[in-house]
């Protein structure tokens, strides 16, 4: 087995060299197409098409959800709490709407720059450990500091996510460490910012 292994990384080695001496514009990255190989070359034909649905299927169902989930947040808790005007029920689904189309956008965004890392599990990681940190900060603020009041967990997750996003951008430490560092900085600077407001005449 380990002899096959190693002829197997070494005829690999060889297939990407001879690609990239064709052209070398093309990718020899295969990581994101292992499982995608082994559905399309050793499952009996009548259930590639079944698999394929299945998983075409839960990507559309999680990523329409998900938009779903953002564009409603956006517009009850952000938009319609921070505005004096009222508006119809039509109105408010037409700015749920278009907050959804923008997330869209968003999401469009990201999917168009994935290119740019070495594989798409690279990738979510990357993204999550630049969010999560921010977001596991405000549920532990939440949970166990309860006299830190709403404001200040909310200016301390946007310092906190500021910080974390110059951090990954001047590239000092593994980007797994942004979770720790994100959820350390948005306890800290909440509770700092909710001393200041207690301590203020």
């Amino acid at each position: 087995m380990v002899a096959l292994n190693t002829k197997e990384l070494k005829l690999r080695e060889q297939a990407k060299k001879l690609i990239q001496q064709t052209d070398a514009t093309i990718s020899t990255n295969d990581k994101d197409y292992v499982f995608l190989n082994f559905v399309l070359n050793y499952l009996p034909k009548g259930l590639i098409g079944l698999i394929l649905a299945v998983i075409i299927s839960a990507a559309m169902a999680s990523a329409a959800s998900a938009l779903l989930a953002l564009g409603t947040t956006t517009t009850f808790d952000i938009y319609l709490k921070n505005t004096i005007k009222q508006y119809s029920e039509k109105q408010t689904l037409l700015i749920n709407r278009i907050f959804v189309l923008l997330w869209g956008a968003i999401a469009i965004g990201f999917a168009c720059i994935s290119s740019m890392f070495e594989n798409l599990i690279q990738l979510v990681n990357i993204i999550g450990s630049i969010f999560y940190g921010t977001i596991l900060g405000i549920f532990l603020v939440a949970i166990v500091l309860k006299k830190v009041q709403s404001n200040a967990i909310f200016y301390g997750a946007i310092f906190s996510q500021l910080i974390i996003l110059y951090i990954y951008y001047i590239n000092v430490v593994g980007f797994l460490w942004l979770n720790f560092i994100g959820a350390l900085l948005t306890i800290s600077i909440s509770s700092f910012l909710q001393l200041l407001k207690r301590d203020s005449p």
